[in-house]
């Protein structure tokens, strides 16, 4: 008889350990929303349906790719590959060429706009210090502190560095981990030339993962319970309890204020009270022409996003721009916030008259901050048979959507080992 096996939260997380499970056990997932996905789905309807974010891949994303095969999201069709660009209008614009790892970055790095070649150069001693040390700090610091140590400031300071932390860390540079980003570059920059490639979703994020996972799982027989949020977990000394219904383990995937609610342990609630959050906003303007930006992702020196994504040219919904600010300092009302990306846009393309349409969305605790000394946990909990996933239970990746996945295939692999599943 195989084992019973509940997860707790259909984010990406819980996707991922459901989809990890199924077929070696009996798996149960409780979603407390009405849709899986968690913070990157799509939701509303209509011409009123939104990505709640506007979130990218890497190349270097193995897991989120292998996954999507896994469950019929095929990554050549529902996500746009291009080579590292990195494009600021009026600041620095920087396109890698197709060429083996490192040349592209070096060959990019050389022929950049809006940087002195005492820039470049100072980028790329920076850049080749981390790699000769393998990617790892004798001691972590904060990412302002490490670039200041560099002498990386100015331009590729305000128009490389900041924007980068910013769009991988959701973290200000003065508080943000250098060897969490250490981490990223290793695995990006630092890889294959393909580990550093843009994937921009073609799709909705909705599309990409959450969908076709959720049908995955009840084509292969999952119990899925879509709104129903868990009011009790129950350690069952040994046999977990969810609600009263007994399971041989249970994956916790929800938010971490969420888990330590439900786990009720003192220790695992004092750390995660260190935890800090930080938001995200996300800026939609539709018009009644095609937006027409220079590039299909891209920013504006000095702007107030950090970057706009041209939706038309990449998921093809007629005259949609978004905007992202990523960790902002402050937040004006919508309507303002919304002029304010409006003038960006306009900056790029002054075509464009006033908007149809204008939606802002606000995700408060987006992200947890990847915080210099954060004590993360991995998938055990202090519960037997209780395992954590989500992107903030995985011990050395900032809150991406491959930290999620990868958390989730972690708690799997540990329920197989203390199952004695074997795997197929």
């Amino acid at each position: 008889m195989k084992p019973r096996v509940a997860v707790v939260g259909a984010g990406w997380a819980g996707l991922a350990a459901a989809v990890e499970l199924a077929g070696r056990a009996e798996v149960s997932v409780y979603e407390a929303g009405r849709e899986p996905g968690g913070r990157a789905r799509c939701s509303g309807r209509g011409d009123d349906r939104f990505d709640n974010g506007q979130h990218i891949l890497l190349g270097a994303y193995a897991e989120c790719l292998r996954l999507m095969r896994m469950v019929g999201a095929d990554p050549d069709r529902l996500l746009l590959r291009r080579p590292l660009q990195w494009w600021r209008e009026g600041g620095v614009k920087l396109s890698c060429p197709r060429l083996p790892a490192p040349l592209h970055l070096l060959v990019g790095l050389l022929r950049a706009d809006g940087l002195a070649w005492s820039d470049k150069l100072g980028l790329l001693r920076a850049l080749g210090g981390l790699k000769a040390a393998g990617y790892r700090l004798p001691r972590d610091c904060s990412v302002a502190d490490w670039l200041a140590e560099r002498g990386q400031g100015g331009v590729v300071s305000r128009d490389f560095w900041r924007p980068l932390v910013l769009s991988a860390l959701n973290t200000p540079p003065e508080e943000a981990s250098m060897q969490v980003l250490a981490t990223v570059l290793r695995d990006s920059l630092g890889a294959g030339r393909a580990d550093s490639d843009l994937l921009l979703p073609a799709a909705d994020l909705s599309a990409l993962f959450p969908d076709p996972a959720w049908r995955w799982l009840g084509e292969r027989g999952a119990a899925l319970h879509g709104g129903r949020r868990v009011r009790r977990l129950e350690p069952g000394d040994g046999r977990p309890r969810v609600d009263g219904a007994e399971y041989d383990a249970v994956v916790l995937a929800t938010a971490p204020y969420h888990a330590a609610d439900l786990l009720d342990d003192a220790g695992l609630r004092q750390r995660l009270a260190a935890y800090r959050y930080w938001p995200i906003a996300t800026v939609y303007l539709r018009f009644d022409a095609s937006p027409r930006l220079p590039a299909a992702m891209m920013g504006v020196s000095g702007g107030v996003a950090d970057w706009l994504f041209d939706r038309e040219a990449l998921v093809g919904e007629a005259g949609l721009v978004a905007a992202v600010l990523s960790a902002p300092a402050e937040l004006p009302e919508p309507a303002e916030l919304a002029r304010r990306v409006l003038d960006d846009v306009r900056w790029l393309a002054p075509h464009l008259g006033e908007p149809l349409q204008s939606k802002t969305i606000i995700e408060k605790r987006a992200t947890f901050a990847s915080a210099v000394g954060l004590d993360r946990p991995g998938p055990l909990s202090p519960w037997r048979h209780v395992y954590l996933a989500g992107d903030w239970a995985c011990p050395d990746y900032p809150a991406t959507l491959e930290g999620a996945v990868r958390s989730g295939v972690a708690a799997a692999a540990a329920v197989m080992r203390d199952l004695r599943i074997e795997r197929q």
